[in-house]
Formats: structure tokens, sequence, C-alpha cells
């Protein structure tokens, strides 16, 4: 199956079953799939605490689980089947080039090089931070490279381990979005390791006109620099999406450490349970109202959640409540039973962490969907391309990279898988 065929058949798969994906269980308490499919509902809802940790840590295991009753998680399985690149052997590393990488950070490092093709001439790193990419890719094809960075102090950072290494990198400082930035990716391989959203969206959009030589992408933060609607790179992209749908591209992680787990359970449950008492007194308050007008089909108001800083989650439940209720211009009842919406907020998490294992199913379609129209934007834009894997989702689950060599002049349009 060709790019271009694997790509419409994740955006059919998707297009049909939107109802199970776009809607976010913190939000609706009932997602419409729950009517559609009853009995996978109650099975969900009816998972011990072992099985949802078991099935929320393992996507294959969890995949397994739904496919009897969804049986579309078979077709999105078979469709985000991509290959592992072939990987090539690297020259040892120099022990200074490791210098203050994170061990996780520098086995991402390592297996992209390797599955990346070698460099036929100078190279760019595209948004560098610290440079550590750059640094390898410098030893390793023994080619002049330069790492693009908008943070001052990131990139002084980076010159002070560039010259530690002793490698031949210059750091530019610069801001990837300008006009000018653009004049430094010409005659380069660009390579962008986990890149976020706009910003490795940026390099397909003006790929026709840069006069980069290559591309080397692995993407991350899919949400990361929408402003509203999701803009497609290619010409066949029907999927309306925005941040928040484009979000759950990458809601998989590797298993943070118990304690990491416990405290987001802790916050999310917090949130419910603020949302849970917010329901019931501005309910309360409609039903006065509707008393008084004799207005029985009065509409509620829809309501977001926005970001809480992270501060007010370091208070006890009754203090985070109390901030966001003067956030939200909420006017709280005298007595406030806070045990009981504490107890209320948990018991919705433990819902929407079930029902969210349905929702899950579909993220890794998503991702394979957004990084094949990254593809075939650059197909379009005039180079041949290939996607595959280029470590194990251990390692990260942003494990997707997208290779892509400059047509030569004349040459037919590949259909590379």
């Amino acid at each position: 199956m060709n790019l271009r065929a694997r790509f419409l058949e994740l955006q059919a798969l998707l297009a049909e079953h939107e109802s199970v994906w776009r809607p976010a269980p913190f939000h609706v308490r009932r997602p419409a799939w729950c009517e559609r499919w009853p009995a996978l509902a109650t099975a969900v809802l009816g998972l011990d605490e072992a099985s949802v940790e078991h099935l929320g840590a393992d996507p294959e295991a969890c995949a397994a689980w739904l496919r009897p009753q969804l049986p579309v998680v078979a077709h999105l399985a078979a469709s985000c089947a991509l290959p592992e690149l072939p990987a090539r052997a690297l020259p040892a590393g120099d022990a200074r080039l490791a210098d203050g990488i994170p061990g996780r950070k520098l086995a991402q490092i390592e297996a992209f090089a390797a599955h990346a093709p070698p460099a036929r001439g100078p190279l760019l790193e595209w948004c560098a931070g610290k440079g550590h990419l750059g640094r390898r890719l410098a030893q390793i094809e023994c080619q002049p490279v330069a790492s693009m960075e908008i943070d001052p102090v990131l990139c002084a950072e980076a010159e002070r381990l560039a010259r530690r290494a002793r490698v031949a990198q210059e750091i530019v400082c610069g801001d990837a979005f300008v006009p000018e930035a653009r004049t430094h990716v010409r005659g380069r391989t660009v390579c962008a390791l986990h890149a976020c959203g706009e910003l490795h969206r940026h390099l397909v959009r003006n790929a026709a006109r840069d006069g980069a030589h290559a591309y080397r992408i692995a993407p991350c933060c899919y949400h990361l620099g929408t402003d509203g609607a999701y803009r497609p790179l290619s010409r066949d992209a029907r999927l309306a999406l925005d941040a928040a749908t484009l979000r759950l591209a990458v809601t998989e992680t590797v298993t943070a450490p118990r304690h990491d787990r416990n405290r987001l359970a802790r916050d999310q449950a917090w949130k419910l349970g603020f949302v849970a008492l917010r329901d019931a007194v501005e309910r309360a308050g409609d039903a006065a109202k509707r008393e008084m007008e004799d207005d029985a089909d009065a509409p509620q108001r829809p309501h977001n959640f926005r970001p809480v800083p992270s501060a007010w989650l370091a208070q006890d439940f009754e203090g985070f409540c109390r901030r966001l209720a003067t956030r939200e211009q909420l006017r709280l009842p005298l007595a406030v039973d806070w045990g009981h919406w504490e107890k209320a907020g948990e018991h919705r998490r433990d819902e929407v962490r079930r029902l969210e294992l349905v929702r899950h199913a579909f993220r890794r379609a998503l991702e394979h969907w957004l990084v094949l129209d990254l593809a075939l934007g650059l197909e379009e834009r005039g180079f041949d391309v290939t996607v595959g894997r280029f470590c194990a989702r251990a390692l990260t689950p942003r494990n997707l990279l997208v290779l892509a060599e400059r047509r030569a002049p004349d040459s037919p349009t590949s259909g590379t898988h």
C-alpha cells in the first residue's frame, strides 16, 4: 500500500467513526457511541482497576480487548502497520558529545541518526534546543552542521557544548517562522527531532521554494501552534481538526512513575469534582430562575474547562475549588459538603478513564494520518518520501520518521511506503 492509499483508507475509517474519537469523556458524560454500542459501554465501565491500568499502559492489549466489540480496531491496526526503517551502524560517540543529555533523549538521538540515510552535504538542525542532535550528526556525517534555536539561553549553552565537543557546529539564534530563517534551509538536509506542531509543518509549507536537499522529520505535539482549525498539508486531507482534537494524537506516553500518575489522577478528579459542584449550583440557580420566569425550556449555558495554575493544585480540594469559583464568577452556597464533591470527582475520573480506553484506540490512527499528511505534502512539493518507525514505542511513542529527498527534475512522482 503506498502512502496516499494508506492515508485515504485511514481518513475514511476515522471519518466513519468520528463519534467515537471526537468527544472527550472529560467534557461529555456519555459520548454518543455509548448508545450505538451499549454492550461495549457496559463492558468498559465495568472494568476493574487492575484491568484499566493494564489496558491503559498496553495499547496492543487494549486493541485486542476492544476488537470483538469494535471491529474497526483491527482495520486501524492494519492501516497503521508502518515498517521499521533500515538502520546503519554509527561510529561510537565521544563521551563529551553526550554531556548533559538525559538517557532517553540520547537513545532517541542515536535511533534518529541510525535510521536516517547519510547526508550528502551540510545539515540544519531545526528548533535545536541545546543542539544535542546537531553535535552527534556533525560527528557521524563529517559535514558542517548549523543548529537553529530561538531561545538565546539555549543557544549559549549549545555553543558551549559544541566547543567542548570540538565539532563543526554553527549555532544560529533566530525565529524559525520569520522569512529570514528560511535562508538557512537552502542547500541543506534539514533534521527535526520532535519539533512541535506548526514548527515542523512550517518546513513542509515552504518546501517547494526553500531549496533544501532533503528533510528528516520526526513530528511531535501536533496541537501546538494551531490557530483555530488545522490547516492540512496535502491536497486530499478532509478531516476537520482543532487543537483539542489534535491533542488526542499525543496522549499516548511512556508510562510515568507511579507517584506522577497518582498525582495526575488526583488533579483530574479535583477538576471533575469542581465541574460536578459547579453544574449542581447552576442547575439549582436555573431551576429557581425558571420557576420565577415560568420557562421550563430555558437552555443551560455551555462551559469550557480552561487550564488552571499548577499552584492551585498544591492546596486542598476546598481551596482549589474556591480559587476556581472566583475565576469562573461562580457564587458558591454558604455550606458545601466538600467531601461529597471530592468523591463525586473521583467517581467521574474513574468513568472517564474507562471511557477513554475506547477513544484512545483511535489516537495512533490519528497520528498516522497527521504524519502521512506531512509526508504527502512533501511529495506534492517535489520530494520522494519514505515513512517508517525509527525506534520502539517504549523509547518514545512519537517514533515515526519522515525521510524526504528532493526529486530529480522530470522524474515521476513516487508512491513510497
